[in-house]
């Protein structure tokens, strides 16, 4: 069945016509879920580094090797970052069941929880890369490259078009679209329990319905998110990456939410210029895919302008 909606998906991105219209995200990807049609779209075949957005595929081939949740888990020195140097709040010695770690290295997206995934994957490391590179070609991403756990490294690179299949294939898990979609927990860390956020501050907010969530960031990748989200009855998958700032990526998520529900099209102002009228150059020009209606209302404006000015 996955198959199957991967496949339509595929289609439907290679048979869609794109529009000019603004984003701050370098690629943008959003299909209607159930028809794989896409609603939205910019760069979606450029190969870039994905970040943290990785730790999805690091949960599915962990879910999918069976291995006792309950079993506990020691993170050790070299979970630590050596690479970037981030920041973590499991200290190493915690002792944590691997339920635990799952839900760290997805909610919060914690690096040192991620590594200790791999590290105690059945068969170690290298069977753990095995099952990913057997997973990347099972959901027929072809322009993947997933080469360890965390998303740290900038060799972990992908397509938005690979990513919507990610996602859609992570989403048929309960316990990531569980995991992913709470806005904190109580994690027991060494007899005490700590509290840990969502990385992603959309989850758990007024008027937002999230069935799957997984940010990312480095600076070679930018800010990344995948979400599956419900507006006005529809459910739509989306894909973000490399925005220059978090507030760049909130941005696009809220419009594309509008474009979805039928509000507005999505749209960001640009500056007005003392010499002439703000206008969008065509080098300059993000490519996604509007609605008729849209381009109706951008062309009324047009003439309106022109009149005022002649």
């Amino acid at each position: 069945m996955i198959k199957k909606f991967l496949a339509t998906i595929a289609m439907s991105i290679c048979a869609t016509t794109a529009y000019a219209v603004p984003f701050g995200s370098q690629s943008v990807l959003v299909i209607e879920d159930g028809t794989g049609k896409v609603l939205l779209e910019k760069n979606a075949g450029q190969i870039v580094p994905i970040a943290s957005l990785t730790k999805l595929m690091t949960a599915m081939v962990v879910l999918d090797s069976r291995q006792d949740m309950h079993e506990m888990i020691a993170i050790e020195q070299r979970d630590v970052d050596v690479l970037k140097h981030s920041t973590s709040r499991v200290p190493v010695g915690s002792h944590i069941t691997r339920a635990d770690v799952l839900q760290l290295a997805l909610m919060s997206s914690d690096n040192r929880a991620a590594a200790s995934l791999a590290r105690t994957f059945e068969g170690g490391p290298v069977a753990f890369k095995a099952a990913v590179r057997a997973k990347i070609a099972a959901l027929g991403m072809t322009n993947t490259v997933i080469e360890e756990p965390t998303g740290l490294s900038p060799n972990n690179r992908s397509t938005a078009q690979d990513l919507v299949k990610m996602a859609t294939a992570a989403s048929t898990y309960p316990e990531i679209a569980r995991i992913t979609t709470e806005s904190s927990d109580l994690i027991n860390i060494n007899g005490r329990n700590i509290e840990y956020h969502n990385t992603n501050r959309l989850v758990g907010a007024k008027g937002w319905e999230i069935g799957l969530s997984k940010t990312g960031y480095t600076e070679e990748a930018g800010k990344c998110l995948i979400m599956r989200i419900k507006s006005a009855g529809k459910n739509a998958t989306l894909v973000l990456l490399n925005a220059k700032a978090s507030s760049a990526r909130i941005m696009d998520a809220l419009n594309i939410r509008r474009f979805i529900s039928g509000e507005e099209a999505p749209v960001r102002v640009a500056a007005r210029s003392r010499a002439r009228s703000p206008m969008l150059s065509a080098s300059t020009a993000p490519i996604i895919k509007t609605s008729l209606r849209s381009r109706v209302k951008v062309k009324q404006a047009k003439q309106q302008q022109h009149r005022r000015r002649a």
